[in-house]
């Protein structure tokens, strides 16, 4: 390494100090030489291009669900039922994936020139998304059967699984893509990330315009035509990363392409061992947001419309805080490594923060114009659109109450992740969407006169019961170090 890149590895925000980081293996480090301030400084750094590149990717589905509403509810409401099944399966390779984020930070928070260590982790992280991918497919394969067993329409069904298909080719690329960045940002490479997936997303907008609609002489697909350009955009953004990396200096000294074929069967079972309980953490929280989309269903194709156009309000305010909080991961698991346990905290307190002002900003916006926003949604000149938009905007405020509390346990789940405390965290979670807010959601959608605000009374009551939960158990491991797994 040279004089340069040495001076710029040791100033990244990414990386600890040298007072930090001088410490024997085994030994704890309590006298963190960093303060609040730098701290914050360092995570606002860091997280910032993560956050906006977390929010400008995501806007790739949100694009997809406001082009797709100008073809009426009907279309809105297969997108709604296709991304429920969609985002579900997603959840079996995303584990794996964000397992690599603090083996990679620990690694180098131990020892920033441990290159080989870093690369073995990306690389069987690689192998994690191509070798559950099969799996995958085969459920895309039969998401028409799966939605119509669940008591779906037959004409939404069938649509949400001819969408499906065409967003599957993209799945193992937009892990790819999630993994690459998590890299990245864990070797202070942030904002060229953020560049791709600006460009990727608008060449998302553009293959949109023109295979949803059939413009230029391009066949109309509709549904079909949305979920190709998706493909399309993120197996571009994938390509433009891997080259990027290649092309970098700091990323070539990792040479994470390097006998790719080269089987590290430990790494990989670590890799499945930590990202199995991330999985399923997850998957606790997407899949009742993704089953209030199957209990809308059944109370009218409206409804179901509606939620989705609010829950992507949502998911758009959440898209910053989750951007924070994987700065976050990567800064705990910095200090953990460095056995920095003042880091620590502070890399949590200042994740917390940061991630809670980021998304109530927008929750503000939200409260204050329900109707403006959803009018992004749908035509507000057609006449048919009228019930669908008032839904929308009585949604919206209680997506925006309980903004606080997503805010909370994303700061929390991703800091634990940090410090590779995965399995106790997934069945808290469990505990807060399943014993709390699925049976709220059910009782009050389906069985009181409140219909669908009270499946989303449900999400809330899950998403504070995990904040509760999650944020305990993170400050019980900040009080009590020698319990964290690292």
């Amino acid at each position: 390494m040279t004089d340069n890149e040495n001076n710029q590895t040791n100033n990244s925000p990414a990386k600890l100090s040298d007072k930090q980081a001088a410490v024997a293996p085994g030994q704890v480090n309590t006298r963190s030489a960093i303060t609040w301030r730098q701290e914050f400084s360092s995570l606002f750094l860091l997280g910032l291009p993560m956050a906006l590149t977390q929010l400008v990717q995501f806007s790739i589905s949100t694009i997809d669900l406001l082009m797709i509403g100008q073809l009426g509810a009907q279309a809105l409401a297969s997108a709604s039922l296709g991304l429920a099944i969609f985002y579900a399966t997603w959840l079996v390779g995303f584990g794996p994936m964000m397992a690599v984020t603090p083996l990679v930070s620990q690694t180098l928070g131990a020892d920033p020139d441990n290159t080989r260590d870093a690369r073995i982790s990306v690389r069987m992280g690689l192998w994690a998304i191509i070798l559950t991918f099969p799996m995958m497919f085969l459920i895309y394969f039969f998401s028409t059967d799966i939605a119509l067993m669940l008591g779906q329409a037959e004409v939404t069904s069938n649509a949400a699984g001819d969408y499906i298909l065409a967003l599957a080719p993209g799945m193992p690329f937009a892990l790819g893509v999630f993994l690459l960045r998590n890299f990245l940002a864990a070797i202070d490479r942030t904002r060229i990330p953020l560049a791709v997936i600006v460009i990727v997303t608008m060449l998302n907008t553009l293959l949109n315009w023109l295979l949803i609609y059939g413009n230029w002489g391009f066949p109309a697909w509709g549904l079909v035509g949305a979920g190709l350009a998706s493909s399309l955009s993120h197996m571009t953004g994938f390509t433009i990363l891997v080259l990027y990396i290649q092309w970098d200096k700091r990323g070539r000294q990792f040479d994470l392409f390097e006998n790719f074929f080269r089987l590290h069967t430990e790494r990989l079972k670590e890799i499945f061992k930590l990202g199995l309980p991330i999985s399923v953490t997850f998957g606790f929280e997407v899949m009742l947001f993704n089953v209030a989309v199957f209990l809308m269903g059944l109370i009218g194709v409206n409804e179901q419309a509606a939620y989705q156009s609010a829950l992507n309000v949502a998911a758009l305010a959440f898209m910053m805080p989750l951007g924070f909080s994987m700065a976050g991961c990567v800064r705990v698991g910095l200090a953990a490594g460095a056995k920095d346990q003042n880091g620590v905290r502070k890399a949590a307190g200042a994740t917390m923060v940061i991630c809670l002002t980021a998304i109530m900003a927008v929750a503000l916006f939200v409260i204050l114009f329900p109707e403006d926003i959803a009018g992004f949604y749908l035509n507000t000149d057609n006449v048919a659109n009228t019930e669908v938009l008032i839904l929308i905007a009585s949604f919206l405020p209680i997506a925006a109450a309980f903004m606080f509390f997503d805010g909370v346990q994303v700061a929390a789940g991703q800091v634990l992740r940090g410090l590779k405390d995965v399995t106790l965290p997934m069945y808290l979670t469990g505990i807060s969407y399943w014993l709390v807010g699925f049976p709220v959601s059910v009782y009050f959608g389906l069985y009181t006169p409140v219909g669908a605000v009270g499946i989303w009374w449900g999400l809330l009551a899950g998403l504070a019961a995990a904040s509760v939960l999650l944020g305990g158990r993170l400050l019980y491991l900040l009080k009590y170090p020698e319990k964290q797994a690292t």
